[in-house]
């Protein structure tokens, strides 16, 4: 591999990573908007991670963000090994925290895609 093949992938990377990181911001500010309280962003343990932990009545919500060209491309991308690991983070947070203990929890998505106006939010994903 040359060098400039390395640089054109830690440019990629790069690229990918504000993608992310402008698609969460979106999908935070659009939670706010509908009353819920963001709690966490980029929650992250050994067993697992969650883009964002809301909190919108006694609910707890895990919310996984995709941001990718079409709604259908994000929506592929989530796949049950993630699920899994998503919900492990989530019950370490829960365990962390007994004031969120007795909530009840739901996972959601929000898919971000550059030919939607707005990022969809759905609800119960799992």
């Amino acid at each position: 591999m040359t060098k400039l093949t390395r640089k054109a992938q830690k440019r990629r990377r790069q690229i990918a990573r504000l993608k992310g990181a402008f698609a969460e911001s979106l999908a935070s500010l659009m939670l706010r908007l509908k009353g819920y309280r963001i709690l966490e962003r980029g929650f992250r343990r050994p067993v697992g991670e969650v883009d964002i932990i809301a909190r919108r009545g006694n609910i707890l919500v895990a919310v996984e963000v995709k941001q990718r060209p079409s709604i259908e491309m994000a929506l592929g991308t989530i796949h049950t090994k993630q699920k899994r690991r998503i919900a492990r983070a989530l019950e370490a947070y829960q365990s962390a925290r007994s004031d969120m203990a007795l909530l009840d929890v739901r996972f959601d998505v929000i898919l971000v895609s550059s030919f939607f106006k707005r990022p969809y939010h759905l609800e119960n994903a799992w």
